[in-house]
């Protein structure tokens, strides 16, 4: 037969045992009492293994009697009334045992609900935290590439500066070349006329063929006019190979310029991406990808030396063309000179010559009349008309302020040309509410979390997208600057960021599964005051409203 009111597992519900003695064992000091209950799963707890009210139980020690002369074992019962129920309240719970099951359930439920609602807090602050953090750090990159576009573009706009100079410095000195050819080119023709001049003087004849200060000066000029040639043609060669240099330079800031435009596209690109932006993607890895080959030192060294070295090789080209302007003047002065000198000469020689040679021609005359006076008077054979004509047949001479005139006009002519999460406070709720309320809480919490997971691929899309972009960037562009490194530790701050986003959500889901239990203890803890309140009140108390009065107790009818 079960009882009603009890569970299978109660001793009572098994055979009687007995022991050797007809009467109760000696009193015995009380027994040890030991606790078999085990709270909740909360840091500083215990691990509960089961709800079931039959682990809540006391053990406890009885007298043992041993067969043939020694005491039994025996388990002390409370004293009853009715010796009938001696064995229905064998191991049943004391009131302290009630009341301390009550307490552990309630502060065990308190204490889930403060851990959560302390989770839920941290939660939220971190969420904020790292929000935060996030943000910080894609507007930090952000600026830092916006630095960097302002430092690509001073140096594009250096680049380009001396690029201008540079070529306008070419276009010079190609200028200079071109007059320096065409001034060899011009002295052939005093050097054939002096040649020539030579070549006619040779044809003198007998004591006229004198090395005279007019063949000293024609070999002068010769050599002097062939020294001018020598020296424009090695100059223009000198200039000519400076030009070479100067495209050499030039080319090296037209390859380090485009460069920088290629940099300066891939950094705009990467600078005006958004977490709104349709060509971000992920990129796992390319934090761990290290393919640069500067710094920003070397970096800018590098725009710094092709600056330098185009400034040197137009130095050298303002030196070669002063040196031309000053070879120019300096030849130009010396073959008038000599021009001058050698036309001096011409004109000397010239007027010493017509001296003689008019000398000469009166000498011839005076010889002549001296021999007409000798001749007889009917001498006709030279009539005086044939003396006229042969006195105005005469040569006649140029004179020398001519040829200065003609000096002087030459000389004139020149040839020289982000809302903040947060937790939202209410008014505590009745205190049957509160755990619903903290699984509401939690369930939020875990919402926002996931919300938050979310919210951080798109700003790790947005720097793994700038970081792939930028290995693109050619040459020596391809530099480990700030907004590289920025890239590289944003990538891994939010991938640490997720990790502890998805730690806590489990940490969360774990604390709304302990609500859940809490929860359900507590109800069936409800269920049982329910029970028993129905049993006491109900049945209990609706059977004992009635009693026997007195006389009827004493035995009168």
């Amino acid at each position: 037969m079960e009882f009603l009111g009890t569970t299978q597992t109660a001793n009572y519900c098994g055979p009687k045992k007995g022991c050797g003695f007809s009467t109760l064992p000696p009193a015995v000091p009380a027994p040890e009492i030991q606790e078999c209950y085990q709270p909740y799963y909360l840091p500083g707890y215990r691990c509960l293994n089961s709800w079931r009210p039959s682990l809540l139980y006391k053990i406890s020690n009885a007298q043992t009697c041993v067969d043939e002369g020694a005491t039994c074992r025996s388990t002390l019962r409370p004293p009853t009334i009715l010796p009938a129920l001696r064995s229905a309240l064998f191991c049943r719970y004391n009131p302290h045992d009630w009341d301390q099951s009550n307490e552990l359930q309630m502060r065990g439920a308190e204490a889930s609900r403060l851990w959560a609602s302390r989770l839920t807090g941290d939660s939220m602050r971190l969420m904020q935290d790292k929000d935060q953090l996030t943000r910080q750090m894609q507007e930090g990159t952000s600026r830092n590439l916006g630095q960097r576009l302002s430092d690509i573009g001073f140096w594009k706009s250096e680049l380009c500066y001396e690029l201008e100079r540079l070529l306008n410095e070419s276009y010079s000195l190609e200028t200079v070349k071109r007059r320096l050819e065409c001034a060899a080119e011009e002295l052939n023709c005093p050097l054939q006329v002096a040649l020539e001049c030579l070549y006619h003087r040779e044809k003198r004849i007998g004591i006229d063929l004198v090395h005279d200060d007019v063949e000293k000066n024609l070999i002068w000029e010769v050599d002097l006019l062939k020294c001018c040639q020598e020296q424009m043609r090695k100059l223009a060669q000198r200039i000519d190979i400076q030009m070479r240099d100067n495209r050499d330079a030039q080319h090296a800031l037209e390859r380090d310029l485009e460069d920088k435009t290629s940099a300066q596209f891939i950094d705009e690109k990467c600078f005006n991406l958004r977490n709104t932006s349709d060509c971000i993607s992920f990129f796992h890895g390319m934090e761990k990808v290290d393919g640069t080959i500067s710094v920003p030192e070397t970096w800018a060294k590098f725009s710094n030396d092709n600056i330098r070295h185009s400034q040197n090789m137009r130095a050298n080209s303002i030196r070669l063309r002063e040196e031309a302007e000053n070879l120019f003047q300096t030849l130009s002065d010396q073959l008038w000179k000599q021009f001058t000198h050698t036309n001096l000469a011409f004109s000397a020689r010239i007027s010493e010559v017509t001296d003689v040679k008019n000398k000469l021609q009166i000498q011839l005359a005076k010889a002549f009349l001296l021999l007409l006076l000798s001749l007889p008077l009917n001498t006709n054979w030279l009539t005086p008309v044939d003396v006229g004509n042969w006195k105005h047949n005469q040569p006649w001479y140029l004179p020398l302020s001519g040829v200065h005139s003609v000096l002087a006009d030459q000389r004139g002519s020149s040839c020289f040309p982000e809302v903040a999460l947060g937790r939202v406070q209410h008014p505590m709720p009745p205190a049957t509410y509160q755990t619903l309320q903290e699984i509401f809480q939690a369930e939020n919490t875990i919402m926002l979390l996931e919300r938050s997971i979310m919210a951080k691929e798109c700003p790790l899309k947005v720097a793994q997208t700038r970081l792939e972009c930028r290995t693109r960037r050619p040459n020596v562009e391809l530099c480990k600057d700030i907004p590289q490194f920025k890239l590289v530790n944003e990538v891994f701050t939010i991938d640490d960021t997720l990790q502890t986003l998805r730690l806590r959500l489990r940490e969360t889901q774990d604390t709304l599964q302990l609500l859940v239990m809490t929860k359900c203890r507590l109800e069936h803890e409800l269920a049982i005051k329910a029970n028993t309140l129905c049993i006491d009140k109900e049945k209990c108390m609706s059977m004992r409203k009635t009693f026997p009065c007195t006389p009827r107790l004493v035995g009168y009818t």
